[in-house]
C-alpha cells in the first residue's frame, strides 16, 4: 500500500525536515570551497585530498540501509534526533581536531550521522504527506532549503574561510544540527508503538553495512593503489561476498532488513540508477569547478563561492518548475527532462573552460544545468518513495540514498583518476575540462536509461513474501 499521512503535520515539522537536507547540502559545498585550504595546512596530496569528501561517502553509503531500516523498526523521529546529534559531535570535532587524521575521522562519523538522518527525513516525508500533490509539495519546499544550502554553503564557505580559516566551516554546523535534534521532540509526531513480533536483522545489518562500506572504501582507494592491486582486489572481492551473503540472508529472513521483494518495484529501482548517476554528473561539478576556480581562474576561496552562488539560485527556479511539471506531464518526462537540461548545461560548461574568457562565459551553461539539477533532485525523489508502504519508506530510502552515496563514490574517484593522469600531460586545466565532459556523457546516460520503456511493475506490498 502506498503511504498514508500518520497525523497531520504541521509547518514546524516540514521546517525541520527541511533544515535537516539544508545542513547536509550546506555542509558539502563549505567543504568543497575550503578543500584547497584545509590540502594545504593539513598536507593532503592531490590525491588523498578527496577524502575530506570520501570520508564521509564511504560512512554514509555503508551505513544508509541499516539506517533506513532502523528508522522503520526503531522510530523515525528517533533516528532523525540521533542523526542530527551525530552531525553536530562530529562537526565539533572536525573544526576542533587540527589533524588530517582526525578531520578524516570526524567526516566518517558525519557520515553515520548523515546515514541515520537522511532515510529517516524522507521516511517522515513520504509517511505524513499523501501521495500526490500534497507530498510533492513537500519534496518542492525539502529540496528548495536543499538549493538553499548549497547556496549558504557556497558563500559561506568563501567568507569564512577567508575571514576566520576552514575550522569555521565545520563549527557552523554544531548550532544548526544541535537545535534541530532538541526541537524535533516537540514539532515532529511521536513515533508509534512499535509493531510486535518484529525483529531486527543484525545478520543482515552487519554483513551490508561491512560490505557497502569496504566497496566505497575500495572504489575511492582504487585510483591510488591501482585497480589491479592486490589490496584493492581483496576489498572488492570481501565486499562482494558480504554482500552476496546479505542477499543470501535476506532471502530467508522472515523479517529481512531490506525485503528483496523492492527491487521489482520499477520506480525505485529506476530512482536508484538515478541517484547514482545524479551525483556521478550533477554530484561532482562543485568538486572541479572549485578547483578550476582557484587553481585556473586564481580566484580568491570567497570569490569561488560568490562564483557558485548564481548556480544555487537558479536551481530552486528548477524545483518550482519541477514540482509544476510532476503535476502536469508525470514524473517520467520531468525527470528526463531535468537530465537533458543537466547534460545540455555540463557540456556548455565544458566548451566554455578552456577559452580564457572567464566566469561570464561559464553563466549560460551554469544556468541550464542549475534548472536541470533542480528539477532532477526533486523527481527522483519521489520516484524512489512512489507506491511504497509507509513502514518500508525508510528503508526504500535507504536503497536509494545507497546507491546515490556509491554513485558520488565511484564517479568522483575515477573522474579524480583521470584529471590528474591526463593533467601530467595536457596540464591542470585540460584534466579537469576532461572530467567535467564526461560528467556531461553520464547525465545524458540518465535521460536515455529514464526514456528507456519499462515492463509493467510488480505489485509490492508489505503483507508479500520476499
Amino acid at each position: 500500500m502506498p503511504a498514508s499521512p500518520a497525523a497531520k503535520p504541521s509547518g514546524w515539522m516540514l521546517l525541520l525536515l527541511a533544515t535537516a537536507q539544508l545542513i547536509i547540502a550546506l555542509d558539502a559545498t563549505i567543504v568543497f570551497i575550503a578543500l584547497p585550504e584545509i590540502g594545504q595546512e593539513l598536507g593532503f596530496s592531490a590525491q588523498q585530498l578527496q577524502w575530506v569528501v570520501s570520508a564521509y561517502s564511504v560512512a554514509f553509503g555503508g551505513f544508509l540501509l541499516l539506517g533506513g531500516r532502523a528508522s522503520d523498526l526503531l522510530g523515525k523521529r528517533r533516528f532523525y534526533i540521533i542523526g542530527q546529534a551525530l552531525y553536530a559531535l562530529a562537526s565539533l570535532a572536525g573544526g576542533l581536531g587540527g589533524s588530517a587524521l582526525l578531520l578524516v575521522l570526524a567526516r566518517a562519523v558525519q557520515g553515520v550521522g548523515g546515514a541515520m538522518l537522511f532515510p529517516a527525513t524522507l521516511a517522515l516525508i513520504n509517511s505524513h504527506y499523501a501521495e500526490g500533490p500534497a507530498r510533492n509539495r513537500a519534496f518542492a519546499v525539502w529540496s528548495a532549503a536543499s538549493a538553499a544550502g548549497l547556496a549558504l554553503g557556497a558563500l559561506l564557505g568563501g567568507v569564512l574561510t577567508q575571514w576566520w580559516g576552514w575550522e569555521a566551516v565545520f563549527l557552523v554546523n554544531v548550532p544548526l544540527a544541535g537545535a534541530c535534534a532538541l526541537l524535533a521532540r516537540r514539532w515532529i509526531p511521536a513515533d508509534g508503538r512499535r509493531a510486535r513480533g518484529r525483529q531486527f536483522d543484525l545478520p543482515g545489518a552487519l554483513s551490508v553495512t561491512l560490505g557497502g562500506t569496504l566497496l566505497v572504501f575500495a572504489i575511492v582507494q582504487g585510483p591510488e593503489w591501482g585497480w589491479t592491486a592486490p589490496a584493492t582486489l581483496g576489498c572488492l572481492g570481501l565486499a562482494l561476498a558480504l554482500l552476496g551473503l546479505f542477499a543470501w540472508i535476506e532471502h530467508r529472513g522472515r523479517d529481512p532488513l531490506m525485503p528483496l521483494r523492492l527491487l521489482r518495484h520499477r520506480s525505485l529501482c529506476m530512482a536508484m540508477v538515478q541517484t547514482a548517476l545524479f551525483m556521478s554528473s550533477f554530484g561532482v561539478q562543485y568538486y572541479f569547478l572549485t578547483l578550476y576556480f582557484q587553481q585556473v581562474y586564481g580566484y580568491s576561496v570567497l570569490n569561488s563561492g560568490l562564483a557558485f552562488l548564481p548556480s544555487t539560485l537558479v536551481c530552486t527556479f528548477g524545483i518550482w518548475l519541477a514540482e509544476r511539471s510532476l503535476l502536469r506531464f508525470g514524473l517520467r518526462s520531468t525527470l528526463v527532462s531535468g537530465l537533458l537540461a543537466g547534460a545540455l548545461g555540463i557540456g556548455l560548461v565544458y566548451l566554455a573552460l578552456p577559452t580564457g574568457a572567464g566566469y561570464w562565459s561559464l553563466l549560460p551553461g551554469v544556468i541550464v544545468l542549475s534548472i536541470g539539477q533542480g528539477m532532477t533532485w526533486t523527481a527522483m525523489w519521489v520516484s524512489a518513495g512512489q507506491g511504497i508502504a509507509a513502514g518500508e519508506q525508510g528503508v526504500a530510502a535507504g536503497m536509494a540514498s545507497t546507491s546515490q552515496q556509491i554513485g558520488g563514490a565511484l564517479g568522483l574517484a575515477l573522474l579524480v583518476s583521470l584529471a590528474n593522469t591526463v593533467s601530467v600531460d595536457g596540464g591542470l586545466a585540460y584534466g579537469l575540462q576532461l572530467a567535467v565532459g564526461v560528467s556531461a556523457l553520464l547525465a545524458l546516460l540518465g535521460a536515455l536509461l529514464a526514456l528507456s520503456p519499462q515492463p509493467a511493475p510488480a505489485p509490492v506490498g508489505a503483507a508479500q513474501g520476499n
